[in-house]
């Protein structure tokens, strides 16, 4: 009987609320049953992954974390039926005797039953046994022990399906870079009222399945656990295709405030001249404490790159980011400037950015013009800059170069 393992699975971090309820039902294992070791094993490929282990502090034979072999002990024998679930004297049982864990912790008596999922998939085995033989061990025992296998499987279900999850996404995304995605786009950001062109925000496209938008794609990637490499990326060849570019023109790349932090960004300027790239913040990404990101930032900002906050006005933090990030550029979002010449809070609102731009000698770009009474509102409002379908749709680096 095969375990329904996939072959291809990988183990399965436990969230800290799973993995403390599964240490409880352990220890109440331990000491209901007067085991001296109980352990809950996740079989990944050909390895035995144990998550929780309750023993005796003195010298335990496993620990939380360990990976064994999974051919190599007793509950994979278990999960096919090769051994019995309840074992009250290994020595009774010849096959126990091929098993060097045995005599080499040794096992005198062992109790395993299969974690199953409501689908059938075996997730691994709750186990516990004693160093010494216990004949008292019936069925009432095996019992209890397969109602807390039920109860550690409805507990790790969650988890396992929000891993399963993560594995799609992540071979989904990958398949998708390999592939040659994302593609890079420019978009020209213009001088106001000259339209002169000043500058190009690189935008990713992927044309991969299944076709979404391209930040449900880079939500994929950060849920997947890439986020922060596949931002890298599209930076990495963003820039590097800019090099088609004007070189009096600015680039502008699209950073979260994860990746700002996780990643050394000095290498990003060895690429481009500094002062030429723009890194954008959305506010849409939140940041909780602002310190480390102001520290993350320094070195670059040094070296002369600017920073810019991108879809300021779309939501709560726009404040909490302009006032703490202090940048050399507040990007309008584009539900600001849609309609602008035909609403007066919208002009408001504008109107109180760029004040509040000029008092601090920080450059204001609207997004998202597409209309020319839209531009003569901003123009009106001293807005310094513009970039929508008015003036150009995203295109590639060959395509402008080419013009």
């Amino acid at each position: 009987m095969n375990s329904l393992r996939d072959s291809s699975a990988s183990p399965t971090p436990l969230s800290a609320p799973v993995a403390a309820n599964v240490n409880i039902i352990l220890d109440t294992l331990r000491s209901h049953l007067r085991m001296d070791v109980a352990f809950l094993a996740e079989f990944a490929e050909t390895a035995r992954v144990f998550r929780g282990v309750s023993a005796a502090p003195d010298n335990p034979p496993i620990r939380a974390g360990d990976v064994h072999p999974l051919g190599a002990g007793y509950c994979q024998k278990i999960v096919d039926r090769a051994l019995p679930e309840l074992i009250p004297d290994t020595s009774a049982v010849p096959l126990t005797a091929s098993i060097p864990e045995t005599a080499s912790i040794p096992i005198g008596a062992h109790l395993s039953v299969p974690v199953r999922f409501g689908d059938g998939h075996v997730y691994g085995t709750l186990c516990c046994f004693s160093y010494l033989p216990r004949l008292t061990l019936g069925q009432a025992e095996l019992d209890l022990l397969h109602r807390l296998a039920g109860l550690t499987a409805n507990m790790l279900a969650g988890d396992f399906r929000a891993h399963q999850r993560r594995r799609k996404l992540r071979k989904i995304v990958e398949t998708a870079l390999a592939a040659g995605d994302p593609r890079i786009a420019f978009q020209p950001i213009v001088e106001l009222p000259t339209r002169g062109i000043v500058g190009f925000e690189a935008l990713s496209r992927f044309a991969s399945m299944p076709l979404r938008s391209p930040d449900k794609w880079f939500a994929d990637a950060s849920e997947a656990g890439i986020g922060k490499r596949v931002e890298m990326f599209a930076a990495q060849r963003a820039i590097l295709e800019s090099r088609r570019l004007p070189a009096s023109a600015s680039v502008s790349v699209n950073l979260s405030p994860a990746t700002i932090l996780a990643s050394d960004l000095m290498p990003l300027l060895s690429m481009v001249e500094p002062a030429r790239l723009v890194i954008e913040i959305t506010e849409h990404a939140p940041i909780d404490d602002y310190a480390p990101v102001e520290a993350a930032l320094r070195s670059i900002r040094q070296a002369g790159v600017r920073i810019a906050i991108d879809d300021a006005g779309a939501g709560y933090a726009s404040l909490s980011h302009v006032l703490r990030l202090q940048p050399d550029i507040i990007k309008f979002d584009t539900s600001l400037t849609r309609g602008i010449d035909s609403d007066q809070r919208r002009v408001a609102m504008v109107g109180a950015l760029v004040e509040f731009s000029r008092r601090t000698g920080t450059l204001v770009v609207a997004e998202g013009v597409e209309t020319s009474e839209e531009e003569r509102v901003l123009c009106e409002l001293g807005v310094d800059r513009a970039q929508g379908y008015f003036y150009g749709r995203p295109v590639l680096a060959a395509d402008i170069a080419a013009a």
